[in-house]
């Protein structure tokens, strides 16, 4: 650790002695050796439009054509071009992590710490995070505590993923095939269309289809791994006049999956190799329509509305012991709606005073519907027909809050920005059922637990020149507590919020005329309340989520830098990092004990055991990418260009309790992407190989399975633009 930590502390010095140089002894250009420039990279998650260079917050901020080009299709890809960000695909949801901080942990009772946006709109919590990136304008992943300027309040951090909007620039879009290995079939598009000059539409669709990288062998049901993807989006943009603009989108997507196959943690064979005797099914269904209207008055201040409802099915089946040896299953039918409405009034910004006022409010409604799907909406069995239990239910959350945060500019250089968040949130169980049919036994609950809390950021900012800015804030976050499900002899208890302080230094810098920009940063989080998953202290069969006494600490340092040197193009991101939980006592559910657990005070036993200092889950030490891409100017206007990829996320724990004798270790990963895109006039072609070297790692592990990650996958595609 303390290698790597002195590896990228060197590495800040020599990007603060080359800004220095850069200052120094700037080259000069010639006109014959014009030299092209990063472009200024926006951010507009802070529900205004700011330069990332100077903007005091720590993000990683990716284009549509970028994500093409780094073969960024999905959520799970994000995690190989950002530092500090890790997703664990397990199936029906993913464990989404930025800096250790996220969900990592597959219930409805626990919030997730990042949330994640779509075109201004908070998305399901947890579910539903497998959706295709396809005609994206950008996405805005920031890291650290948020709330002060938008929607829901969030410990690790947001994304902020935004569809391409209307324009009234003419008839526009493009068509995009693919053909590739594993009978890779994908089709995409999109065209925007002026209706009328105050009146633009834009239609986009997807449809993918893919055969499994598994070979199974046993008496397993459905198409595990097959998928068949299909998505539509058409967005309405109306500016009757230059105040006023409604921007309306709806969006549907049907994303069938097959299932996900997986075996034992602890297997040592090939883990596309393996043996099922059980169900395997998993489907989400989504629509989604979002409203953003906004209204300028003549003073310059700008009132803007954002509503959003959005409804999920997800459905999910598979073999629970990974084998054809055993007949544990697992079947899960959730519907989720949620509604939400974010107001907000924006000052300005071509003043010294500038301000964000906004309210929030959002309903989520959670079922585990009475249903036959096949077995039951929630159903386990232990084996089936011998020992199952099932779930039955609602767990609504809502949510309200207001925010603002307020930036002053003291001179030129100095400014002072001062944020605050005031939230109440509410988690009920509304006659959710836990039924035990070869027990005679039904449990009942019918619960609510309700929090409040103010948080806030206090930022000072300083431009020490054109070409450099340093910032450095505190800033403190906040998660819901929430109920456990019943347990076989006590109500079910609940658990406490999650708290989080983020102390925050960071450098930006542009060098060499615009043709390096970089950004390096150091954060010290430390959390009270934090919220971990440990077997129940009085009856361990099951599970439950307690907090942590003791505080827990978070700490890293992250860098990331963006090049343009005549045909080169260059991006490279990295991060080290450190945390340790509090002191706190905690029983493996995995390991057979007798007795309580009290998380305060154990007593210590064999399986009881102190948990001060282990490793947060998901939270690599050293995660690092790097692209590389050279344009070769061909005759005609036309272009050649090869581009490689290379991403490394470290070894980390899939639990807390760092046993890797259980399989809690996900061993580091190295994966290579490759492209060769040709350009000429409206049409590009090209050639793509992902996982180029054929790396075989595990992706994630839950519930005692163990997910592989993607194989090498390799085609081409051709893109016409009109």
């Amino acid at each position: 650790m303390g290698r790597k930590l002195w590896l990228t502390t060197s590495a800040a010095v020599l990007l603060w002695a080359g800004a220095a140089q850069a200052q120094d002894a700037a080259p000069q250009q010639t006109e014959d050796q014009e030299a092209t420039v990063v472009g200024e990279v926006l951010v507009t998650a802070e529900r205004r439009t700011t330069n990332l260079q100077e903007t005091a917050v720590a993000a990683t901020v990716l284009s549509g054509e970028s994500l093409q080009d780094r073969g960024v299709f999905s959520l799970e890809q994000l995690q190989f071009a950002a530092p500090s960000t890790t997703v664990q695909n397990y199936g029906q949801g993913n464990f989404f992590n930025v800096r250790g901080i996220g969900k990592s942990e597959a219930t409805t009772a626990i919030g997730v710490g990042v949330t994640t946006y779509r075109d201004g709109v908070p998305v399901f919590p947890g579910y539903f995070q497998t959706e295709p990136y396809y005609d994206i304008g950008s996405v805005e992943l920031l890291r650290g505590p948020q709330g002060t300027f938008a929607g829901t309040n969030a410990t690790g951090g947001a994304v902020f993923i935004t569809s391409r909007n209307p324009d009234f620039t003419g008839v526009n879009g493009y068509v995009m095939g693919q053909v590739g290995n594993y009978d890779n079939l994908k089709l995409q598009g999109a065209v925007n269309v002026p209706i009328t000059d105050t009146l633009a539409a834009r239609f986009a669709v997807n449809s993918e289809q893919r055969s499994s990288f598994h070979d199974i062998t046993g008496p397993y049901s459905g198409s595990p791994g097959d998928v068949d993807m299909n998505s539509v989006r058409a967005s309405v943009l109306w500016t009757p006049t230059t105040a006023l603009r409604v921007l309306l989108k709806a969006d549907y997507n049907k994303l069938d999956f097959g299932g996900y196959p997986a075996d034992p943690a602890l297997s040592t064979n090939d883990p596309f190799k393996i043996t099922a005797n059980g169900p395997h099914s998993g489907v989400d269904e989504t629509a989604r329509v979002s409203l953003n209207v906004s209204y300028v008055f003549d003073n310059g201040i700008t009132l803007r509305s954002i509503t959003g409802y959005q409804d999920g099915i997800s459905e999910f089946s598979t073999d629970l012991d990974g084998t054809s040896a055993l007949n544990n299953t697992f079947y899960d039918r959730v519907e989720e709606d949620v509604w939400s409405q974010e107001i907000n009034l924006v000052s300005p910004d071509n003043q010294r005073l500038t301000w964000l006022l906004g309210a929030f409010w959002q309903q989520d409604d959670v079922t585990f519907p009475v249903t036959t799907f096949p077995e039951g909406a929630y159903h386990v069995g232990f084996p089936e027909g011998v020992l199952d239990y099932y779930i039955f239910g609602e767990t609504p959350k809502e949510t309200k809050a207001v925010f603002g945060q307020v930036s002053y500019d003291i001179s030129d250089r100095l400014q002072v920005q001062l944020g605050a968040r005031w939230s109440e949130s509410t988690s009920r169980n509304e006659n959710v059922y836990t039924t035990y049919p070869a027990l005679g036994l039904q449990l009942l609950q019918n619960d609510e637990v309700t929090a409040e809390k103010t948080t806030g950021k206090l930022s000072i900012n300083y431009k020490i020149d054109d070409d450099n800015f340093v910032y450095g804030f505190v800033a403190n976050g906040f998660k819901m507590g929430g109920l456990n499900a019943p347990n076989f002899y006590v109500p079910a208890s609940a658990f406490g919020p999650e708290d989080v302080v983020d102390y925050e230094l960071g450098w930006k810098s542009t060098m060499f005329d615009g043709q390096v920009r970089t950004q390096l940063g150091a954060y010290y989080m430390t959390y009270e309340g934090f919220q971990v998953v440990v077997g129940d202290p009085a009856v361990p069969l099951f599970s439950s989520i307690v907090n942590v006494a003791d505080e827990t600490v978070l700490m890293g340092l992250e860098a990331s830098a963006q090049v343009r040197m005549d045909a080169w193009t260059m991006d490279v991101g990295a991060a080290v990092s450190n945390s340790e939980l509090g002191e706190f006592y905690a029983a493996d559910p995995r390991v057979a004990r007798s007795g309580t657990c009290d998380a305060e005070t154990g007593p210590e036993t064999a399986n009881c055991l102190n948990l001060d200092g282990n490793t947060q889950g998901y939270a690599p030490e050293l995660t690092f990418n790097i692209g590389v891409q050279y344009d070769f100017a061909l005759p005609n206007g036309a272009t050649l260009s090869p581009r490689i990829d290379y991403a490394h996320i470290g070894e980390s724990w899939t639990s807390i309790f760092n046993n890797e004798a259980l399989g809690d270790r996900l061993e580091a990963r190295n994966l290579v992407n490759l492209l060769l895109s040709y350009k000429t006039g409206d049409w590009t072609l090209a050639a793509y190989a992902l996982n180029a070297t054929d790396q075989t790692y595990i992706a994630a592990i839950n519930s005692g399975l163990r997910y592989a990650g993607a194989p090498r996958q390799f085609g081409v595609n051709l893109t016409k633009t009109f």
